[in-house]
């Protein structure tokens, strides 16, 4: 079951309510009903959950870079799976980007270089 889940959900885009891209499902995370079956409750996306997913060195490399911009260990950005619309050529949400966690690396990037621009304060029109 597991494994093709994975053939249709793994690497696809995923899509916000605007239409806006959101990253790929790097993983999935599961949890199990009362009777002890397990359900998709997740998705997630990021480096880190991406690294932990190819594993090997490679896959270290790629956690690692991630955990090294977030202050602590990264953690992917978890998608609650009731807010999948539909799957088909992506993963389409019924949630807007705003109305989602932020991922761990792109606050770093926003505290670190993207509010240091002049001007990048400004909303853009």
């Amino acid at each position: 079951m597991r494994v093709q889940l994975a053939r249709q959900l793994l690497d696809r885009q995923i899509v916000d309510a605007d239409g806006l891209l959101l990253g790929k499902v790097d993983d999935v995370g599961f949890a199990f009903d009362a009777q002890g079956v397990p359900y998709v409750a997740y998705l997630l996306t990021g480096q880190g959950a991406l690294g932990r997913r190819i594993g090997g060195r490679v896959g270290r490399v790629l956690v690692a870079l991630a955990d090294r911009f977030t202050e602590g260990a990264s953690t992917p950005l978890r998608i609650p799976f009731d807010q999948v619309a539909r799957i088909d050529s992506a993963v389409r949400l019924r949630a807007r980007a705003d109305e989602l966690p932020r991922p761990p690396a792109e606050t770093w990037l926003r505290r670190h270089l993207i509010d240091r621009i002049p001007g990048a304060d400004r909303a853009s029109g």
